[in-house]
């Protein structure tokens, strides 16, 4: 999983709390704990995907354009982050003498395969709505 992820959702629940509904890049790079150019990159993909649109200018920024409760997780995970459980490498020949050696890859991709599918089903049922109401429901807010 990478920290694009987290920086999208962070930054959409953002959006669905602030009453006005919008917020600029270092508005939400403070919030989120990290650099403007961060976020400038992550909202960038999100409003390729149609969840937010930009207004350029003194008091412009990101607001966002869907219903809270209608983005799961698993629409953000796939805008930003999908086949990231899969490594970039595994190891492994199939072309390799040894039992272990020649199936490792196949095996270890089925695995991978598989937890990808098991995590979109359950970001599936997590909405941008969901997690700001775990939020509220915080202990230490």
């Amino acid at each position: 999983m990478n920290s694009e992820f987290t920086i999208a959702v962070h930054s959409l629940v953002l959006l669905a709390y602030l009453p006005e509904g919008s917020a600029s890049s270092e508005t939400i790079a403070e919030n989120v704990c990290t650099n403007p150019a961060r976020v400038r990159k992550v909202m960038g993909y999100l409003k390729r995907s149609g969840y937010v649109a930009t207004r350029e200018g003194s008091g412009g920024g990101y607001r966002l354009l869907m219903d809270p409760a209608e983005v799961t997780l698993k629409d953000v995970y796939r805008t930003i982050a999908q086949g990231s459980l899969m490594p970039n490498w595994c190891s492994g020949d199939p072309d390799c003498d040894c039992l272990v050696g020649s199936n490792m890859n196949e095996v270890m991709n089925r695995i991978f395969c598989t937890a990808e599918q098991q995590l979109e089903d359950y970001f599936s049922g997590l909405t941008i709505a969901g997690v700001l109401k775990d939020i509220h429901s915080c202990d230490s807010c």
